[in-house]
């Protein structure tokens, strides 16, 4: 088990915001003043702090002030933690995959064909409608 579960879990809830994804994709291009990263956002300085501040709780950013002006910096060591789980996630999946793959190249090639029919989307409903029935016989 992922010893940083917790954190990971702010990283991920702070990600999951669409604002505080273009802030951290504003700021893998360098570090940037908070006044930078609201420029282009349609909404209020209070709230781009609001956002930066979720963004700086679980990790993902810093920031620092020199006289009136603070600069954001993304911090990658939370990114990378969250990298190694999704990859770790990804790499199970894939082993799953691959003994799906080489168990169905086992079977014969009638139940090869019988599994991709199978595997197939259902056709399109109907386009017919049943009669109404009377309303002492519905369901």
């Amino acid at each position: 088990m992922l010893k940083y579960s917790g954190e990971l879990d702010l990283v991920f809830q702070a990600l999951s915001d669409p604002t505080r994804r273009e802030l951290v994709d504003r700021l893998a291009q360098g570090p940037a003043s908070v006044s930078e990263l609201a420029a282009p956002l349609p909404i209020s300085l209070p709230a781009v702090h609001q956002h930066l501040q979720v963004l700086q709780d679980c990790g993902l950013v810093r920031s620092a002030k020199v006289g009136r002006v603070r600069t954001c910096h993304l911090e990658l060591k939370m990114l990378n933690t969250a990298q190694t789980w999704i990859q770790a996630r990804k790499a199970m999946w894939e082993r799953r995959l691959d003994r799906l793959d080489a168990f169905l190249a086992t079977l014969p090639p009638e139940a090869a064909e019988a599994t991709e029919t199978s595997a197939e989307p259902p056709s399109e409903p109907s386009t017919q409608h049943e009669p109404d029935l009377p309303k002492g016989d519905q369901a």
